[in-house]
């Protein structure tokens, strides 16, 4: 029988079916393979015993969360309580495009903000938003509708940023466990134990364990600079038609960060992740 498997528990796999939900294990063969089922993979399974036979073909993977055939990635990434992290950001942005995998930021606690703090965090918001980023807030849940409409979506980004406040902000019944920030860590407490699906708005939605570590698996040099826009999108005008943006003469880009159109904090973010890739 074909399924689709909705939620993972060590290794209990949720499997959705449409004659209804069972909980499966995997087959023996998958550890020979070195392949390992995920949340969001459509499998066929045998509902006598319950065993997880085949997997199929996945459009994309993601590590760290383990998801696969995602649609796109809401980036929850707090402006205060914890501070807005653009570098985690900006790394984020740069993998989810690298694996084909729209990507959506949310920034959240703006209402903690003061007057000054709101502009300073309103340019960011521009910012993004002029680069081609879909970019909402947790203001209003109605921007969610159409945003989570047949899609598979990972809430992803920092521990504390609000995730599973968010999932329980666009659906009350969820009820999802939060905990309080650390005030001497100015971060969160992991929350999320586990991997599921949850169906909201007419589609799916992970919600993952909240991390602040996260690596350029597979990914080269160019991979970083062909997947962040304006790196990628102003190359042309660069006097080397392989230009890094780092150290070679007459680039476009640095011309750009000297004159301010390009975020100060983008292009150190990227050099960071060129120079510092793990």
């Amino acid at each position: 029988m074909e399924g689709f498997i909705i939620k993972n528990i060590s290794n209990d796999y949720v499997v959705k079916s449409r004659k209804g939900v069972y909980s499966c294990k995997a087959r023996g063969k998958f550890r020979n393979m070195r392949l390992v089922p995920l949340v969001g993979d459509y499998v066929l399974f045998d509902e006598d015993s319950l065993y997880i036979l085949d997997i199929k073909k996945r459009k994309n993977s993601l590590i760290r969360p383990s998801v696969a055939n995602v649609d796109q990635a809401i980036i929850v990434s707090s402006v205060k309580e914890p501070d807005l992290d653009t570098h985690l950001l900006d790394k984020l942005l740069t993998i989810i495009c690298f694996n084909n995998i729209e990507p959506i930021i949310c920034f959240t606690k703006l209402d903690l903000l003061s007057g000054d703090e709101r502009k300073k965090i309103d340019k960011y918001i521009e910012y993004y938003k002029n680069q081609g980023y879909i970019v909402v807030t947790n203001e209003n849940k109605n921007n969610f509708k159409e945003i989570l409409k047949d899609k598979i979506t990972v809430l992803t980004g920092q521990s504390g940023a609000g995730k599973s406040s968010l999932l329980n902000l666009l659906d009350g019944k969820l009820n999802l466990r939060t905990n309080e920030i650390s005030q001497a860590l100015n971060r969160g407490k992991h929350t999320t134990r586990h991997t599921e699906l949850y169906e909201l708005f007419g589609g799916y939605v992970v919600d993952t364990p909240g991390f602040s570590q996260v690596d350029f698996h597979d990914m080269s040099s160019i991979d970083i600079r062909d997947n962040m826009k304006e790196m990628f999108e102003n190359l042309e005008y660069c006097k080397y038609r392989d230009c890094m943006h780092i150290k070679e003469d007459s680039c476009y880009v640095k011309e750009l960060v000297a004159s301010g159109k390009i975020l100060i904090s983008r292009y150190n973010n990227y050099k960071y992740f060129v120079e510092n890739k793990k």
